[in-house]
């Protein structure tokens, strides 16, 4: 490659050419050879294509290391490498992790084409984790300051547009922004009624699932708290913060789904999944998959879809995760072998899921941009 014509041509021209690229062909290239990943990860070709649209993509994270230790040497690959999937390609890639001088990366949460993962460092016991922000594109990463282990076992990473991140618990929570001077983690109290389920931020507010209920009847309710009372630092409180966000005209809406979860919408949209219950009895079978949409500027669900009824008898008695963002809602079953993904207006399957297929996957939506920079 060193005698290649090609090394005697001038940037510019190389840029231009490389410019033309659609962000999935620049990624390919970039493996070709080393003169190729010198140029197209160059601050100069970076900020040429700053304005290029990013990949709407579906990543997989893995399942938790605590599962499998009888089986370490099926799954050291998934620790070692992130895999997504293209649904505009219906492909799927796959990105190493080895670039990251941490023990056992385990992804969580992206925002703004950057990845939030729990890490342990070389050099610390397994009591303290680390939260690492990487973009896996340009083997890039950002350490944020230690935290005990318990907060990666029970806490929800949540990033907002500003890349605030908050790691929420039934009881307390922790704020970190790249911004702040101190650069520390910052901790508030909650006390929410139960642990929160699913929290998602949409439109400056955190909303989440809690269960109400009794230990024998679950009774779902919608809390929210805007992200500015959540992070009041005169006060370090927001228990007073927190609000059920609740309407007459919805009716019983969250009792008719059986273990409902949050996703968030285009826009200022919430979507809603979870099983349709053929009757108010505590051990009710399912009818289907039910997928409904709150608007939140006027206040009003609508159907947004169900699930076919050959997609449903595949979970109709297995237990299943769903995860996604947007139009797209994915859902991973037990020995399924195969993901079913709602895209927009259509179902389908998703074949090729790492592994044997028999994983219970969760994920996240995942904007890849090469000129994300932690």
């Amino acid at each position: 490659m060193d005698d290649s014509p090609i090394n005697r041509l001038p940037e510019d021209p190389l840029h231009q050419i490389f410019s033309s690229l659609s962000l999935r062909q620049i990624m390919i290239c970039r493996s070709v050879c080393k003169l190729f990943n010198q140029i197209l990860t160059s601050s100069s070709f970076m900020h040429l294509i700053s304005t290029r649209s990013h990949l709407n993509l579906l990543a997989l994270r893995p399942p938790h290391q605590h599962h499998h230790y009888h089986n370490h040497s099926r799954h050291v690959s998934l620790f070692t490498s992130l895999h997504m999937y293209d649904p505009d390609q219906n492909q799927w890639l796959r990105f190493n992790l080895d670039f990251l001088p941490f023990r056992s990366p385990h992804p969580v949460a992206s925002s703004l084409g950057l990845i939030y993962l729990w890490a342990n460092s070389p050099d610390s016991p397994d009591s303290n984790k680390s939260l690492i922000v990487c973009n896996p594109l340009t083997r890039q990463y950002r350490a944020l300051p230690q935290l005990g282990s318990a907060w990666s076992r029970h806490g929800s990473v949540l990033v907002d547009s500003r890349s605030r991140v908050m790691v929420l618990t039934e009881l307390a929570a922790l704020y970190f922004s790249f911004s702040q001077k101190t650069q520390q983690w910052l901790k508030f109290s909650s006390n929410l009624p139960s642990k929160p389920r699913c929290p998602i931020v949409v439109s400056k507010s955190v909303f989440a699932l809690c269960d109400v209920g009794s230990p024998w009847r679950s009774k779902w309710k919608l809390f929210y708290c805007a992200v500015k009372n959540m992070l009041n630092l005169n006060v370090n409180v927001m228990n007073n913060n927190w609000e059920c966000l609740e309407r007459h005209e919805w009716g019983d809406i969250f009792n008719i789904m059986k273990r409902p979860r949050l996703i968030r919408g285009n826009g200022n949209k919430i979507l809603m999944i979870g099983g349709l219950k053929s009757s108010y009895s505590l051990n009710q079978s399912c009818l289907t998959i039910l997928i409904l949409r709150l608007d939140l500027e006027t206040m009003e669900w609508e159907e947004a879809t169900r699930m076919p009824e050959e997609m449903h008898r595949w979970f109709q008695d297995s237990k299943f995760k769903v995860f996604g963002g947007g139009d797209r809602v994915c859902f991973s079953g037990k020995k399924v072998g195969r993901l079913a993904l709602w895209d927009c207006c259509e179902w389908r399957w998703i074949d090729g899921v790492p592994g044997n297929g028999d994983e219970l996957f969760r994920g996240f939506m995942f904007e890849a941009r090469l000129t994300a920079v932690p």
